[in-house]
């Protein structure tokens, strides 16, 4: 329940791929409001961390131009396989993508900003975000938006979200405060809730 298992998020991307996009739509407002807040310009590169499908690509390329870059890591091959489709039809030669876990990705920085998207295995991964930021120099600009259990009085709540949330995360740890291990790379950090309580977006810089 506590312990990410990246074997068991393999397999259950595997199966989510096909539906991925349509199971995830409603998320797009969120999705648009978290990529705003990273204030990109043109030049910028940008790390989008477990990107999935790449569904965030067409808004980060957007603002970075045709000349800044997009690098998106992703561990799942059939979630990248339809990145990749994503990429090659719209043509974009500014887009890298990484097949690998964020743990041990190739990151080549520097990063002017990094993106989190429902990443709550990645955010409860100490290995991955030294590994991030790492790459990532003071004065980045770093958001992540993703699930977090409702306000204790509303407990009941949790029984739902949880449930209809498993197939997206292994681990439960840190739901209540998902960006809290940002913390130790972070300033300035603000978090505005989502969903009516059942989600976040949280925007800050890099130490």
């Amino acid at each position: 329940m506590f312990a990410i298992d990246q074997q068991l998020s393999r397999e259950r991307y595997q199966r989510l791929s096909v539906r991925y996009d349509y199971a995830t739509r409603r998320i797009e407002p969120v999705r648009r409001q978290t990529i705003d807040m990273l204030r990109l310009e043109r030049g910028h590169r940008v790390l989008d961390v477990g990107c999935g499908t790449g569904k965030s690509f067409e808004m980060l390329r957007d603002a970075v131009g045709p000349e800044g870059v997009v690098v998106g890591v992703e561990q799942s091959p059939e979630m990248l396989y339809r990145a990749r489709e994503r990429v090659r039809k719209a043509g974009w030669d500014n887009v890298r993508l990484i097949q690998s876990t964020i743990e041990s990705a190739d990151l080549t920085g520097p990063f002017d900003a990094v993106l989190f998207v429902y990443t709550q295995d990645v955010l409860q991964s100490d290995e991955a975000l030294a590994h991030v930021f790492a790459a990532t120099p003071s004065g980045a600009r770093v958001a992540s938006t993703g699930l977090k259990l409702f306000p204790w009085y509303v407990g009941i709540a949790n029984v739902w979200l949880l449930a209809t949330s498993y197939p997206y995360f292994t681990t439960f740890r840190g739901l209540a405060r998902p960006w809290a291990p940002l913390e130790p790379y972070v300033h300035r950090l603000s978090v505005h809730s989502t969903f009516y309580g059942s989600g976040y977006i949280a925007e800050a810089v890099r130490r």
